[in-house]
């Protein structure tokens, strides 16, 4: 499985949890802590992705090669202060490619994405709800994999305007239904939400003074990261954070 990160809050560097924490998402894409059976190492891509300031578009970052490979990044992160980002490192499930457009996060408008887990039974498991998406979007997807077309899902759900954590909680339901046994831990964020999901995978939640940190493993020893539940969604806004079940109606 991938290992991916989350963050909003006051301006910071993306540097301190990508590089400098003793258990930094570097460290995590070649000694992770908690597999639960998808592999040993995430080598397969990563990538960033972060706001340059208020109202703007995201900026991303992405390669195919392990992240530990890089020497642009960390400097990079290190000169970005960014109110909100997303990173993640890729373990590709056997037989999809291995290519940076298939790297999270992904991006459309104001939105960064990032799937960590596996579609059961993919492509064919997805084949009934993919035909909502237009013939010509389906022949133009960045890449071949079951989180790009998830983000495709996703992308159509949000467009007509659904609120974001009521479409994540719904395509979870949804491909869940299809494709039982699916692992759809999601990151989501416009600069000014977030939102994180466990299903079926880990996801831990820091919150402190400054901001939220959403993250498949915590990033070093600080006693306020909480594990979040199976089955349940995490909402970050200025107005605080809620814990909410996926099983129940949400709003």
């Amino acid at each position: 499985m991938c290992r991916h990160i989350g963050y909003l809050g006051e301006p910071v560097s993306p540097a301190g949890v990508l590089f400098r924490a003793p258990h930094s998402l570097l460290v995590q894409s070649y000694a992770p802590a908690d597999m639960r059976g998808g592999g040993s190492v995430n080598a397969d891509g990563f990538g960033l992705g972060w706001y340059p300031g208020p109202g703007s578009p995201p900026l991303r970052h992405r390669r195919s090669t392990p992240l530990w490979t890089d020497e642009t990044l960390p400097p990079l992160a290190a000169a970005v202060t960014t109110g909100a980002f997303v990173a993640a490192v890729r373990n590709g499930t056997t037989g999809l490619p291995v290519t940076e457009a298939a790297a999270a996060p992904f991006t459309a408008g104001r939105w960064l994405f990032s799937h960590n887990g596996v579609v059961r039974g993919y492509p064919g498991a997805l084949a009934e709800l993919a035909k909502t998406l237009p013939v010509t979007e389906l022949l133009t997807l960045e890449a071949p994999t079951d989180s790009v077309v998830l983000w495709a899902l996703l992308r159509a759900r949000l467009a007509t305007g659904e609120d974001p954590l009521t479409a994540v909680a719904g395509l979870s339901a949804a491909v869940e239904a299809a494709a039982p046994g699916s692992r759809l831990n999601f990151l989501l964020t416009d600069g000014a939400t977030l939102i994180g999901t466990t299903w079926t995978h880990a996801l831990s939640v820091l919150e402190t003074p400054a901001g939220v940190l959403l993250a498949s493993e915590p990033c070093d020893g600080d006693p306020r990261w909480r594990p979040v539940p199976d089955h349940h969604a995490v909402r970050a806004t200025a107005a605080g954070v809620d814990l909410l079940p996926l099983t129940q109606e949400l709003s």
